[in-house]
C-alpha cells in the first residue's frame, strides 16, 4: 500500500502511515487509520481514483 499523510486533530500533528482501510460514505471515500497518540481513529478524504488504486 502507498503511504498517506493524516492529520491528528487532537494532538495537532501530521503523521504518515501505510496501514489504513478505505471506507465509503454517501459516495465519498475516506482513508481511516488508528491515531498514534490515542485510542481513536483519524479520517482523511481521498478521491475515487485514489481509493480504486489502493483497493
Amino acid at each position: 500500500m502507498a503511504e498517506i499523510e493524516f492529520f491528528d486533530v487532537k494532538s495537532k500533528k501530521k503523521f504518515k502511515t501505510s496501514s489504513f482501510r478505505i471506507e465509503e460514505k454517501k459516495g465519498r471515500f475516506f482513508a481511516v487509520t488508528k491515531s498514534p497518540s490515542g485510542s481513536y481513529e483519524c479520517w482523511r478524504v481521498i478521491s475515487k481514483d485514489q481509493a480504486a488504486k489502493v483497493k
